[in-house]
């Protein structure tokens, strides 16, 4: 085996050049072969000291690109797979690139995002210092069945050594691996908070100890919040760090720390990325920077332009909102918070996985599980749907009471793009799918050339 591991590290490593060579990107392809040729790659090619995971439904990519930004930012050299993928080809990928062609070490510490999915393929073998999960929701049924599932699989596949970073106020991944040591985070009670689910989607309703109905002292989303047991007296588990005091309008908030309390600007209105946020600023306090490096590091720091980008181009503001289709919490979370926005809308849904479906028939009954209802508002004007499932979109939008009238199905993307009316002083927002970017960018770039010639007539 071990034979093998030279073998398939030399050759892994030759297929970099080549790929550049010959023009093609293959994020991941050097893991892939090299995992071909030595199944047990991830045992034994060597590793950084310090390893950090990163996991969960929602937020991963967010939530390590900003550690790593804030690391760098802070002077700390970090291996990461932020251009690749997060399953053990990506992973391996990644420490390739971090060790010498005679597998020597070249970082102390890497930040590696991590599919839940393959926890069993990866964990194993990394041994993390610290694994920080964002959440655990209803996700694609044909991959991850039901959220518990997952937790269960992380489970029974963290590293007993671990340290857990853990979302307090999601009663289902805040229970993940009970015996390890673990650190909780989570936000303070906000103005906007409800009592009451206002989503389709609940993941956790009754008490995981007796079965009673759950209350909750507050809610944001979902199953998010601080959830109680009337009856046995199960809750949700107290915050060792904590965003509090926050204030969208102002655009800041107070991240508290044992008794210590220090301002941070917000980089986002949407309280999703302020649970990012604090999930970064809990683990660099882990990992050993100061607030007040942290803080620096955020200074003109912005979400991930894969996720969320927002610009003013000719007489509209043209924004770019990551949807995921088959997730069905990542798509209502896009649709409430765009129908929060003022002014006049106009929404492009490309959010279909054309990858996926060339491999199997996409599932749509995530469509029922996701809150369309959001965009059933006046100020959203006009709703253009692509994709091979528009024609289901529409559907779903009618039945959520959207008005026919201002729902246009055009499969084509780009000449979609046409149809757009750019009314001046309006906003445009596409949603999209993670699994074609290039072809999301490529009809983005269209809508701003539309969006200048509309402006000049």
């Amino acid at each position: 085996m071990k034979l093998r591991f030279i073998i398939a590290l030399f050759l892994a490593k030759l297929s970099k050049p080549i790929l550049k060579l010959t023009g093609h990107k293959g994020t991941d392809f050097p893991g892939k072969l090299a995992l071909k040729i030595c199944p047990e790659f991830l045992r034994y090619v060597a590793k950084p000291r310090h390893i950090v995971c990163i996991t969960g439904t929602n937020g991963k990519t967010t939530v390590t690109n900003m550690t790593v930004d804030v690391l760098e930012r802070a002077g700390r050299r970090v291996l990461s797979n932020r251009a690749g993928s997060n399953i053990n080809s990506g992973v391996s990928t990644a420490l390739l690139n971090g060790v010498s062609l005679i597998n020597r070490p070249k970082y102390d510490l890497a930040v590696l995002e991590t599919d839940e999915r393959s926890a069993k393929r990866i964990y194993p073998y990394l041994k993390p210092e610290l694994i920080a999960i964002t959440n655990l929701f209803r996700d694609s049924i044909m991959r991850n069945a039901h959220p518990q599932y997952i937790a269960d699989f992380l489970s029974a596949n963290i590293p007993a050594e671990t340290t857990l970073v853990l979302n307090a106020d999601d009663l289902i991944s805040s229970r993940v691996a009970p015996e390890n040591e673990r650190v909780y985070f989570g936000i303070d009670r906000m103005p906007t908070d409800l009592t009451e689910c206002p989503n389709r989607l609940s993941d956790i309703r009754i008490c995981p100890v007796c079965s009673h109905e759950l209350k909750y002292d507050y809610l944001r989303y979902h199953h998010i919040g601080k959830a109680r047991c009337p009856a046995c007296g199960f809750c949700a588990p107290d915050y060792d760090c904590a965003g509090t005091d926050v204030d969208i309008p102002a655009m800041r908030m107070t991240f508290r720390e044992k008794d210590e309390t220090h301002e941070y600007p917000l980089l986002s209105d949407s309280v999703f990325n302020v649970y990012n946020m604090v999930t970064v600023i809990t683990l660099c306090r882990r990992l050993g920077l100061s607030h007040a490096e942290i803080s620096k590091a955020m200074d003109g720091m912005e979400i991930v332009a894969t996720r969320y980008g927002s610009e003013k181009v000719g007489n509209v503001t043209l924004t770019n909102q990551m949807a995921k289709g088959l997730n069905a919490l990542a798509s209502s979370r896009a649709f409430d918070y765009v129908s929060h926005r003022p002014g006049k809308k106009e929404l492009f849904m490309m959010m279909s996985c054309m990858t996926d479906e060339r491999h199997w028939s996409e599932n749509t009954s995530w469509l029922y599980d996701c809150d369309f209802e959001f965009l059933a508002s006046p100020d959203i004007t006009h709703i253009i749907a692509t994709g091979p499932r528009a024609i289901d979109y529409k559907l779903r939008l009618e039945l959520a009471g959207v008005e026919p009238e201002k729902i246009e199905c055009i499969e084509d993307a780009e000449k979609a793009a046409e149809a757009l009316r750019f009314e001046p002083g309006s906003s445009i927002f596409m949603f999209y799918a993670a699994d074609q970017l290039d072809y999301v960018f490529k009809v983005r770039s269209k809508i701003k050339t539309l969006a200048g010639k509309a402006a000049e007539r």
